[in-house]
């Protein structure tokens, strides 16, 4: 369970930081200079990343199933 805390922490990091730089780099290629579809923009792509970050995370606290281990009393 640690184990998979500490990739899904990195991963939710890492992959943040690449879609925020992807967000900025459409942006800066597509957006027109009006403040607010710029502020339109960045709600719903501020928004968006939400969904992946709430799988990775159910995925982090899923735990493991239990083994017992051998000749424990049940």
């Amino acid at each position: 369970m640690r184990l998979r805390i500490l990739v899904g922490s990195l991963g939710l990091v890492l992959g943040l930081m690449l879609y925020a730089a992807l967000v900025a780099a459409i942006a800066q290629r597509v957006l027109p200079a009006d403040t607010i579809t710029a502020i339109l923009f960045y709600a719903v792509a501020g928004t968006l990343w939400i969904f992946p970050a709430a799988l990775v995370t159910r995925w982090m606290q899923r735990a493991a199933p239990y083994h017992p281990p051998p000749g424990a009393a049940s």
